[in-house]
């Protein structure tokens, strides 16, 4: 009876113990990191999944990057808190004075009206499709800096540059990020490319909104894409199939995985998605090569074939096209016309994904006046 009191008294004090270090863990959540600033909103997102943002007590929030880093916003006029992580990256607002090497958010700043705080670009003027970020370069509002891979450091300091907002291309050069953090410039890598959703990469506008103190902004312009997407959904499947490709130099095809945004873009237009059981295991690319032979066997009947110019440079006629593959004149969508070109702008126009959805359901539907980003050829 004795032991089985004192493995009863063992029991219940573990038990005890496993709450209060529950009830803990929940208490630090609920506080700014390392001290006790209390948490007073989340950012709900609705399609992204790769960062949240968190706003506590005072006007500080907390910007993650799941897979990436952790910045702390501080507000203007206001100190740093005491007792906050050395992993924890600190921002002073207002933002200003950006080196933009993440050439798929500058659409996004653009949504903003925010390019003012850009002031350096990895983009030359003539590589911009953003029309008023080439504006800016032309005026001399925003300078190059040297592309992401070898930045001008000394036009980066000397300009007091507060954040280089980088995409994850700087991950292969990582000599590059440490030498821009020794030089007091902090490195914002977003990984907008990692989200499944297509509107999860237009949905980083809020993230930007955060970090620029533009929320509502963010908020009112992505509940447009939103509703766009939401308006497409409710008019279900076509039935009718797309092919989405380009032809590299070394004649392999190059298509996205069944589980890419593009797959699902054609999924949300309307379209079935030839490639749906194509995937690169072990690999978060999207784009993946496969033989022109085994592209025949997938594509030879599609109804729609969308070339992808935004990779490839663009095409403007069916013989173009054929010239880059004589097999090409096999196929259905060939022979009916119905073969489409992307322009070089798309990969840049991560604003106004909704938008590109819905010219691919304009294609599907043959309703195609007023395409944004779609052209058929010739």
């Amino acid at each position: 009876m004795k032991r089985f009191l004192i493995a009863f008294l063992i029991f219940c004090l573990a038990f005890l113990s496993g709450c209060t270090s529950t009830q803990t863990v929940q208490h630090d959540i609920n506080v700014l990191p390392g001290t006790d600033i209390p948490l007073t909103d989340e950012m709900i997102l609705q399609y992204a999944d790769q960062f949240s943002v968190k706003y506590y007590e005072g006007g500080y929030k907390l910007l993650t990057v799941i897979q990436g880093d952790t910045f702390l916003l501080v507000p203007e006029g206001k100190d740093v808190p005491e007792g906050i992580p050395e992993d924890i990256r600190v921002l002073q607002a207002p933002l200003e004075s950006i080196y933009m090497a993440a050439s798929g958010s500058m659409a996004l700043f653009d949504a903003l009206d925010a390019l003012d705080t850009i002031r350096f670009s990895a983009t030359k003027e003539e590589g911009w499709y953003v029309e008023h970020a080439a504006e800016a370069m032309h005026a001399g509002k925003i300078l190059f800096a040297g592309k992401y891979s070898e930045p001008d450091y000394e036009a980066l300091t000397e300009g007091e540059c507060r954040l280089a907002l980088e995409n994850t291309m700087l991950l292969h050069s990582p000599k590059v990020k440490d030498m821009l953090e020794q030089l007091g410039i902090p490195v914002l890598i977003e990984y907008s490319s990692y989200e499944n959703h297509p509107l999860g990469r237009t949905e980083w506008v809020r993230f930007y909104g955060a970090l620029l103190d533009k929320e509502a902004e963010a908020d009112a312009f992505f509940a447009t894409q939103a509703e766009l997407v939401r308006d497409l959904e409710q008019k279900g499947s076509t039935g009718k199939s797309i092919g989405f490709f380009y032809i590299s130099m070394s004649g392999r095809v190059v298509v996205y995985s069944g589980a890419s945004y593009i797959a699902e873009m054609v999924r949300l237009a309307g379209g079935e998605y030839l490639f749906d059981d194509i995937t690169e295991a072990d690999s978060m690319r999207s784009s993946v090569n496969i033989t022109m032979e085994d592209f025949y066997a997938k594509a030879v009947d599609a109804d729609y074939l969308i070339y992808n110019a935004s990779i490839d440079e663009p095409i403007d006629t069916i013989d173009q096209l054929l010239a880059k593959s004589s097999l090409l004149a096999d196929f259905k969508s060939v022979q009916n016309g119905n073969v489409w070109c992307t322009g070089k702008y798309m990969y840049q126009a991560t604003d106004i994904i909704g938008t590109l959805i819905g010219d691919i359901h304009k294609v599907l539907t043959d309703q195609t006046e007023d395409m944004a980003f779609l052209y058929k050829l010739q």
